[in-house]
């Protein structure tokens, strides 16, 4: 029986345990929250009792943004299996201190880049490995939400609890998906801006994104402000084109999630192809994370989609952004 402890049990929190109890050999022992929360099980007092606590096998962080490095080198130190919610840090150089805690530890570190376990995006890598359509060429991606006046006073608005704006919020899951289908990007262009809540962090990124050995380019648009809830991932091969649309969420605000396979059926390449189209009607992303994690720590094997390196190597690109990105601001 693998023992559970977690910390934080808002929204993400209570999401993970409702996977977690569907699983026959896991037990949610302990959960610590600050706030007001409907929790069966057993409520601790600090964070502190679950790292410490030797029935303990696992922690899951799912905490505001500002603990995640903090909680996750701590429950490492003290011998526990590690599950965090993105972002990993607040920059390339805390993540790199959470990876010396981890290999230290000898124990399983696993981040929540829950996109990357979608039917859509996992059907999508599988034909850009397979080379059915050749090599990627170039791919947009386009992340957008609206907030309200309310939700612009809550944490994830403030850059000491948050870390940064959207982009560190939300964008850098789809940041992560032009990296796991088109690996590292070297140059890197952006504007932030924060030209209509005009708080202290960014409400639009935008990004241009070259990985030089190969030659594949990225344009990334990371918004709250697009007033509609839009997931729109394209990427363009030599002989055809994937485009996903929508994506399922627990909130459905985004529609539904269709996969579109554009394969050309003339060489070379001509207006002609042949089109597949899938929706996939029920999100199981959840549980194929969970599962991916579970099976590490179980068969002592390498954390493979959502690895310390992968958040690492966001982080480095999200640092750039932040650094060198041409900024358009304005203050109240």
């Amino acid at each position: 029986m693998m023992r559970i402890g977690i910390i934080g049990f808002g929204k993400m929190g209570q999401i993970r345990a409702d996977v977690l109890e569907g699983i026959d050999d896991v037990e949610i022992l302990s959960v610590y929250e600050p706030g007001e929360c409907e929790c069966k099980y057993e409520r601790v007092s600090g964070p502190c009792i679950i790292f410490t606590d030797s029935r303990i096998d696992a922690v899951f962080i799912c905490t505001p943004n500002k603990f995640n490095k903090e909680y996750a080198i701590s429950a490492l130190c003290n011998g526990k299996h590690v599950f965090c919610e993105k972002p990993p840090a607040f920059t390339a150089s805390e993540v790199a201190e959470v990876i010396e805690a981890e290999k230290k530890s000898g124990k399983k570190l696993m981040y929540g880049f829950n996109h990357r376990h979608h039917g859509s995006i996992i059907r999508a890598k599988e034909v850009v490995d397979s080379g059915e359509f050749g090599k990627v060429l170039w791919m947009r991606g386009r992340y957008g939400k609206r907030i309200t006046e309310d939700q612009a006073a809550g944490w994830r608005m403030s850059k000491e609890e948050s870390g940064g704006g959207i982009l560190l919020d939300q964008g850098i899951h789809m940041l992560d998906l032009l990296m796991h289908f088109g690996g590292n990007f070297d140059v890197i262009q952006a504007i932030v801006s924060n030209l209509y809540w005009h708080l202290d962090i960014e409400d639009n990124a935008f990004v241009n994104l070259l990985n030089t050995e190969t030659g594949v380019a990225a344009s990334l648009h990371s918004t709250m402000t697009e007033w509609r809830f839009l997931f729109s991932l394209e990427i363009f091969l030599e002989s055809g084109y994937i485009v996903i649309n929508g994506l399922k969420t627990p909130s459905k605000s985004y529609g539904e999630e269709k996969l579109t396979l554009g394969k050309n059926v003339a060489t070379p390449p001509s207006i002609e192809f042949d089109l597949q189209h899938t929706i996939y009607e029920n999100d199981r992303s959840w549980n194929v994370e969970m599962d991916h994690f579970l099976d590490a720590i179980r068969n002592d094997a390498p954390v493979v989609s959502g690895s310390s390196a992968d958040a690492l190597r966001v982080m480095t690109a999200i640092d750039e952004i932040y650094k060198n990105g041409t900024r358009q601001e304005i203050s109240e």
